[in-house]
């Protein structure tokens, strides 16, 4: 995979935010804020890995997000970038029976994100998306989109491109714009990480 000098500029700036969750854990591991942050960092870093080496990153993800959900249950936040770390592990799994249970988890914890903010319209929209998960998965693999499908995901602006210009040549618009809103889900998480990111030190000048 080739990066692109943001996608470059991006790795530094997630994996920085994720060397800070880090320091910060050891500190106080009962900061809920910092391991959604943590959380969220290693989902925009997940991208950027193989297969493989990025379901084990989205799995390290969930285990964080899970954490901060064990001391603040409510926490929407949590609840959202858990949804969507479910919904990219199962547009990694190529096979749908496999990958259902995990969009079913990513329906739950949008919902609930939904209940805890009922005026958010980011997670009401990720709630919309997520119902035509399991068409758009069968569309993306049909045509061996697997990994331009993960990059999608990430939210690269290369990556969408090609996607919706496949999508142009096999199917109608609707689909053109569901595999368009699962890039609006993931840029969602750039701009939430993005805020987080006030509230951390700034990256070591060089």
């Amino acid at each position: 995979m080739q990066f692109s000098q943001e996608d470059f500029d991006r790795l530094l700036l997630f994996e920085h935010a994720r060397k800070t969750a880090e320091v910060n854990y050891a500190k106080n591991p009962l900061d809920a804020d910092n391991l959604t942050k943590w959380g969220g960092a290693l989902l925009e870093l997940s991208q950027f890995q193989s297969i493989a080496d990025s379901k084990s990153m989205i799995t390290d993800c969930i285990s964080k997000l899970e954490e901060a959900l064990q001391i603040n249950p409510t926490k929407h936040d949590a609840l959202w970038c858990l949804g969507n770390a479910h919904t990219s592990f199962a547009f990694l799994t190529p096979d749908l029976d496999e990958a259902r249970p995990y969009l079913d988890k990513a329906t739950g914890f949008f919902q609930r994100a939904a209940d805890e903010d009922p005026g958010n319209e980011l997670y009401q929209k990720s709630l919309e998306v997520t119902s035509k998960a399991p068409e758009l998965h069968m569309e993306i693999h049909k045509h061996g989109l697997g990994p331009l499908g993960q990059q999608t995901l990430g939210g690269g602006p290369a990556p969408s491109s090609s996607s919706t210009k496949s999508s142009k040549t096999k199917k109608s618009s609707d689909l053109k714009y569901d595999i368009l809103g699962w890039v609006i889900l993931a840029v969602g998480i750039v701009a939430w990480v993005g805020m987080a990111k006030s509230h951390m030190p700034p990256p070591p000048q060089r």
